[in-house]
């Protein structure tokens, strides 16, 4: 019983309840290129990302615009290109979609004696989309151009090696087609058996089920396929039509199947014998 209690203290427990008290905050559902993805990745929780300068024209929609802070722009790698700095922000409305944000809380302490449970959330509606789109100027430009070249690029080049790699070499033959070979030269060539001993194979066969495939036939009598064909022909038939359709059957004058005798037959003969 204290291994069961134990099991239990130590399943995280799952609140079923959504927390909707942000349930009418509005956020904003933002599309950044990939590179200023790149950037906030490696950007550490605590610095600054970037600013957000919102002006408002009476009348008109409001422009929304984004300058990198110089923390990101000098996270990049040895022979990185420069990112643009400022970006502009398209607006667009969300008319016909309910979309909102939701959040995960997972509990740090999971050894308490009673555990935390985890907490969904709801931080808010979306009510806009943003388009971040980078201005035209000399460093996207030169970002552009670099990612072409390394997308222009071949993904596979010709090396000139200057000392012996070890590398494996082609296999010959694969391990599935030695095995087989060894099986098929240890069961040897199918000879061909006389007809009478392959007729009181397949009579035999024939006795135990009515229909038979071709493959099943020569499993059993294990003779080459057209000499087996060559006497089946003499004393089966081929179905051509369901339900028995790409099977042999031996020919009415060849069956000899054993039919239960009927009820009143064997009435009748114990009836006699008693007498």
């Amino acid at each position: 019983m204290t291994e069961t209690i134990n099991e239990v203290f130590k399943t995280p427990h799952i609140d079923r309840e959504l927390d909707l008290s942000n349930t009418g905050r509005g956020v904003w559902l933002v599309k950044v290129p990939k590179y200023i993805a790149n950037k906030w990745e490696k950007a550490q929780g605590n610095i600054e990302v970037g600013k957000l300068k919102i002006s408002r024209v009476p009348g008109q929609r409001a422009q929304v615009q984004l300058s990198l802070s110089e923390a990101v722009l000098c996270l990049k790698d040895a022979g990185e290109q420069n990112v643009p700095k400022e970006h502009r922000l398209d607006v667009s409305n969300v008319t016909r979609q309910s979309l909102g944000v939701f959040s995960h809380v997972i509990p740090a302490n999971t050894d308490a004696v009673v555990p935390e449970s985890e907490k969904l959330y709801m931080e808010g509606r979306i009510v806009q989309k943003l388009e971040c789109r980078p201005y035209a100027d000399t460093a996207y430009y030169k970002l552009k151009s670099e990612s072409i070249r390394k997308a222009s690029l071949p993904q596979r080049q010709v090396l000139q090696l200057d000392r012996i790699v070890p590398t494996f070499k082609p296999v010959s033959d694969h391990k599935y087609n030695i095995d087989y070979l060894k099986k098929k030269t240890a069961e040897g060539k199918k000879a061909r058996d006389d007809k009478d001993a392959v007729l009181n194979m397949l009579f035999a066969a024939f006795e135990k089920h009515q229909y038979y495939n071709i493959k099943d036939l020569q499993k059993i009598t294990r003779q080459p396929i057209v000499y087996l064909k060559e006497i089946l022909k003499e004393v089966c038939n081929y179905n051509l039509k369901n339900p028995h359709k790409n099977m042999w059957e031996l020919k009415p004058e060849y069956r000899h199947y054993k039919q239960d005798q009927p009820a009143e037959a064997k009435e009748d003969k114990s009836s006699s014998d008693s007498d």
